[in-house]
């Protein structure tokens, strides 16, 4: 585990480049800052390993974005993602990578005022690459920081051909979770879904989630969006215009 990594990110890489390249900024559980791993390496769930039991812990984020009337966009992870292919889960749900221009690196004092900038800037670069969701409808400035989650999760499917020798993927993640609104219909927002990331995307009110939800579905859903939705999401979706109540930014809750 080291700290090089580069100033620059390029969306036009393969997933296989993005897990070689890509540096996740890795902490503590108390969410201090230890240095950086690539992206492949912290992913890497390996039986029997002294240093990789369950991945290293790293920083994470989960964006969840709503229209005017209060509906939530989801989105289907693609088919050929290497780590949880073809889950449902929340709008948008990447990494702060270290080196990164503008910085992705939030440190204690913009954690305790509820700044956090730099996982809002990650999270605007992934809307764009993700969802083609330009900066200007979703500025970081309408981006809402609530609390963080540390959890840990493998890939129960594990149907990609390209799992780790003797282990499979998963997500150890210290989650930084962010809200927010447009003030217009979901089905209005310019959006250019990236095929290589995301097979569909779909708006839902609350109702619609939990029946999509519900396990005669069929669905899959991601580990950290399911933890998100039994314990925190529909008390937060019912204050969407009051949200400073739920502003935690000393709880880490640990959901492992």
């Amino acid at each position: 585990m080291g700290n090089r990594s580069s100033s620059t990110w390029d969306a036009t890489q393969t997933q296989e480049d993005f897990m070689r390249n890509d540096r996740v900024i890795v902490v503590s559980a108390a969410d201090d800052v230890l240095g950086s791993e690539t992206k492949e390496n912290a992913h890497k769930f390996i039986e029997g390993s002294s240093t990789t039991p369950r991945g290293t812990l790293h920083r994470a984020f989960s964006v969840f974005l709503f229209d005017d009337s209060g509906r939530l966009l989801l989105q289907q992870r693609a088919a050929n993602k290497i780590t949880f292919p073809s889950v449902w889960t929340n709008t948008c749900c990447s990494h702060q990578l270290t080196g990164q221009k503008p910085d992705e690196m939030d440190d204690a004092s913009a954690i305790a005022s509820g700044a956090c900038d730099g996982a809002k800037r990650a999270a605007t670069r992934k809307l764009k690459h993700e969802l083609g969701i330009d900066a200007k409808d979703v500025p970081t400035e309408s981006i809402k920081f609530l609390t963080r989650l540390h959890y840990c999760a493998a890939d129960e499917f594990a149907e990609n051909a390209n799992q780790p020798v003797g282990g499979t993927w998963g997500e150890h993640e210290m989650d930084y979770i962010l809200f927010a609104k447009i003030a217009r219909a979901g089905e209005s927002l310019p959006m250019a879904v990236n095929a290589e990331e995301i097979d569909d995307t779909k708006w839902v009110t609350a109702s619609e989630l939990k029946a999509m939800m519900d396990q005669s579905s069929g669905l899959r859903w991601s580990p950290w969006f399911r933890i998100i939705a039994e314990k925190f999401l529909y008390a937060w979706w019912t204050d969407l215009d009051s949200l400073d109540k739920h502003v935690d930014v000393e709880t880490i809750h640990k959901v492992m």
